[in-house]
């Protein structure tokens, strides 16, 4: 990805230089009793003593957190922790005062040795260890100790982002400048600790996975900010860093959803400055769908040194979905956040357990509360979740139960084990399967490495498929057997296993069928599907082709995509814009449907990666494959997925429809609202991201509410009475119907029709009553 300097560069050579500005600055003061070392600034006191304790208090004196702890890891020698420390009174190279703490340990540790560095000013405090020793040290394995004492309310993991636009071209994006675990005692006095980069899953009420970047002077350095605060955290890292501007977007509702257009919206844009006191000018624009713009004003304010400012756009609530930006401006200064604000009304699903829409991982961020997740994942049409089951990640089986959702479990074996080893994993696992009374277990995932050569399906068939039918031969339980979802339709890995025995083993058979810049519909030419970074193998309808050619001929199994995609990492020609992620979500699950697939899981809900929650980041392409955003607000593929579900929820599938043009296609669903038609048109092709300049991975993504399809192809149809067009996102509108006839605009995008009559017409196939091509094709150019 091709970025601006963000303003995180900056950030890391002021830290690196010490350079942390607040208003007010304070006096320190510096007191060493006997083995006792006090700082003290306005709002903040550091006390270090023996044995390597320290205490972060408050203006009060009051201890607030403490430590007394520093662990590294080591490729030989594992973890070690320290065992002890000595403070005494010392400075900086700038002469600051400062603690510097010499931390001891066992003779394990040979020859590293950890050095605390500890300097206060106002409201903040200065942490920094300085690592030596062999090269053997893991820095991405440092942790310093820290327990909150007496807090009011749980610990939080905050990502602290800001919004930058990319220099190559294409849409903005966030990236990730900070990592704040934060604390509070009351309704007014919070605290955090801020570093660059911290995991949430390395982190527990004892220790704060700080990792350690090189020193130039050799070694590393680990580092890490407190600060006591009355703000949250974006505006307090802001101000305590020193930034100038920095903005964070909230709204009056969970996820930015509300249930009916023309419901009143309140945008709210909180403004911090780590400057000097400043007139700022506060910008918002909002743009639909389809490019209307719904709001523009600009208004102005000031901002307090080392403060914010607050104020509210009052809007209203979309047919469809909204993306808003709002920029804040002083001179030279500036900046912008962006979200999305949408409607999603509640909905009445009745497929229950015939239900074909699952979601691929448990809910693992439960934010604002699991709750109000599964609340939400009940609205978009979510029924099953892929893995549940006690003491696993995410909620327990029960939750689900509660709520009448399905749910399965996949657990992962490994192929190197002893016939002995295996024999106990199976026997193990389908107890954990069987207990958490899950529909399926499905035997792990994506172990058909290396892909498309079917070279690991003896080893998986013998070390776990037929470990685990034996031993469900010998508990005679229910659960159903599913082989490990493979990563992409893996023909050679297929015919293998089938050769080999498998397919009477297993009672559903599961894949995932990963999707490059092609339309879900493409089917690639010819057998010889490259399996690299841009390989057509990568591909959705022809993979599932391949696989009903082989059920015709070895007999037929539940079919499940465990795990299916829409990755919208911004800017890459390899993967889907924020549009086209909402379409191919809305034609895959339709081709899902009509071709009889049992459940697609969809992955994932968050834009997120699993132990870091919420970090932006841009550059990989595992964190982009959620339904919502990093910051809980909808992606269109949010409403496309909810689309769906809906349109598909009692739906059955009466065939695919023909027509004089071989370019368009259709999908006929008779459905209790009637006959439910899926049109497209591939006058563009069946590619993606081909326009625009495209460097190495880099595409200028257009904006969402650009129509990516130049070639717009009328169709003349009968119509039995109004005529109702959804959308990709579900956005409706009606058809004028002229002498029993209407003419529909096709292209790319797929979209559902009501109140067509589809129809038998001869030779096993079906089209559209009255249909005709009205002229040629227009290209908006």
């Amino acid at each position: 990805m091709t970025s601006t300097l963000s303003r995180r560069s900056l950030l890391g050579a002021a830290l690196a230089a010490g350079v942390v500005l607040v208003a007010e600055a304070t006096p320190i003061k510096a007191f060493a009793a006997p083995g006792d070392v006090t700082l003290t600034a306005g709002g903040i006191s550091l006390l270090a003593s023996p044995g390597g304790r320290l205490a972060i208090r408050d203006a009060g004196g009051v201890t607030r957190s403490a430590g007394s702890k520093f662990q590294v890891k080591d490729s030989v020698a594992g973890v070690l922790t320290s065992t002890g420390g000595t403070p005494t009174l010392s400075a900086l190279a700038d002469g600051t005062p400062a603690i510097r703490m010499d931390y001891t340990f066992d003779a394990a540790a040979g020859s590293t040795v950890v050095t605390g560095w500890f300097s206060v000013s106002t409201s903040h405090a200065r942490l920094e260890w300085r690592i030596t020793g062999p090269n053997t040290l893991i820095p991405d394995g440092f942790l310093f100790s820290r327990a909150i004492q007496a807090p009011t309310a749980p610990d939080d993991y905050i990502a602290i982002t800001e919004w930058v636009r990319d220099a190559g071209g294409g849409i903005p994006y966030e990236d990730t400048v900070g990592v704040a675990h934060t604390s509070t005692w009351n309704s007014s006095l919070h605290g955090l600790f801020l570093l660059d980069r911290s995991r949430q899953a390395w982190t527990n009420a004892t220790w704060v996975h700080s990792p350690g970047v090189a020193d130039p002077a050799g070694g590393w350095t680990s580092r890490a900010d407190f600060f006591f605060s009355e703000t949250r955290p974006s505006a307090t890292a802001t101000i305590g860093r020193g930034r100038e501007l920095g903005i964070e977007l909230t709204t009056n509702s969970d996820f930015n959803l509300y249930e009916s257009a023309g419901a009143p919206m309140a945008l709210t844009a909180l403004v911090a400055n780590g400057g000097a006191a400043k007139a700022v000018e506060l910008e918002l624009w909002m743009r639909s769908f389809d490019g209307v713009l719904l709001a523009s004003t600009t208004v102005t304010g000031n901002v307090a040194a080392a403060g914010t400012w607050q104020h509210t756009f009052n809007l209203t609530a979309p047919s469809g979905i909204a993306l808003a930006e709002v920029v804040v401006r002083s001179g030279d200064d500036e900046a912008f956040a962006r979200t999305n604000l949408a409607v999603l009304p509640t909905y009445d699903y009745q497929a229950g357990a015939a239900s074909m829409f699952g979601i691929a991982n448990y809910p693992w961020l439960q934010r604002p509360s699991a709750d109000a997740v599964l609340d939400l994942w009940q609205r978009a049409g979510i029924n099953l979740v892929r893995i549940a089951y006690d003491g696993g990640p995410g909620l327990p089986p029960s939750a689900f139960d509660a709520r009448g959702m399905q749910h399965n479990v996949e657990l992962q074996p490994s192929l190197t084990v002893t016939d002995a080893e295996a024999a106990a994993w199976a026997a193990d696992k389908l107890a954990v399967a069987t207990v958490a009374g899950a529909g399926y277990f499905e035997v792990g995932n994506e172990l058909n490495r290396p892909f498309n050569t079917g070279d690991a399906a003896q080893a998986y068939l013998d070390k776990v498929m037929r470990p685990v039918f034996d031993r469900r031969a010998v508990t005679g339980d229910t659960v159903k057997l599913m082989n490990n979802g493979l990563a992409g339709m893996d023909k050679p890995w297929v015919e293998n296993f089938i050769a080999a025995g498998g397919w009477d083993l297993i009672d559903a058979f599961a894949y995932h069928p990963g999707r490059g810049n092609f339309t879900p519909d493409y089917i690639p030419p010819g057998d010889d599907w490259g399996t690299g970074a841009v390989g057509t193998y990568w591909n959705f309808y022809g993979g599932l082709m391949q696989l009903k050619a082989l059920m015709a001929e070895h007999g037929q199994k539940e079919i499940w995509l465990t795990e299916a995609y829409a990755a919208t990492k911004p800017n890459s020609w390899w993967h889907d814009t924020y549009r086209h992620a909402a379409e191919n979500i809305l034609l895959s699950l339709a081709l899902a449907k009509a071709e009889g697939i049992r459940c697609v899981c969809w992955y994932q809900f968050h834009d997120s990666v699993l132990g870091m929650p919420q970090i932006a980041d841009p550059d990989n392409v595992e964190y982009h494959f959620g339904l919502m955003n990093r910051d809980l607000s909808p992606k269109p593929s949010l409403l496309a997925y909810a689309t769906a579900a809906r349109v598909l929820d009692q739906a059955t599938f009466r065939g695919k429809l023909s027509f004089a043009d071989p370019l368009t296609s259709g999908l006929w669903f008779d459905t209790p609202d009637g006959p439910a038609v899926v049109l497209w048109n591939r006058a563009d092709g069946y590619i993606l991201n081909t326009a625009g300049q495209r460097t190495d991975w880099h595409f200028p993504a257009p904006e969402v509410w650009v129509d990516p399809w130049p070639t717009k192809t009328p169709l003349t149809v009968a119509a039995s009475s109004a005529v109702r067009e959804l959308d990709a996102i579900g956005q409706a509108r009606t058809l004028p119907v002229t002498n029993g006839k209407v003419t529909l605009t096709l292209d790319g995008a797929p979209r559902v029709y009501y109140g067509l009559v589809p129809h038998a017409s001869g030779a096993g196939t079906q089209t559209l009553a009255g249909c005709r091509p009205s002229r040629m094709p227009k290209v908006i150019g």
